[in-house]
């Protein structure tokens, strides 16, 4: 049986192949919520053309959503700016 060999870095997590766990917050903040926004505008989309909102209720649903869509991009910039 053979031992596992020990990495001679210490910061085997970031040039290895397993992710540390910042690096899947990250992923997971970029792409999950992006993926997150995406399904919320399908919902929207489908509650809107079910329940018969017309144009008017349908860009009120929408308005709605890109107010939470601005909130989020603003706090990524603001972040960005802050270099938190």
């Amino acid at each position: 049986m053979r031992k596992a060999r020990r990495c001679a870095t210490p910061d085997h997590g970031r040039h290895g192949l397993r992710p540390d766990e910042q690096r899947i917050a990250e992923l997971g903040l970029t792409w999950g919520v992006g993926g997150f926004i995406l399904l919320m505008l399908v919902i929207i989309w489908n509650l809107a053309r079910e329940s018969k909102a017309g144009r008017f209720g349908t860009f009120i649903l929408f308005f709605v959503l890109a107010f939470g869509i601005l909130g989020f991009a603003m706090k990524s910039v603001l972040q960005w700016l802050m270099n938190l």
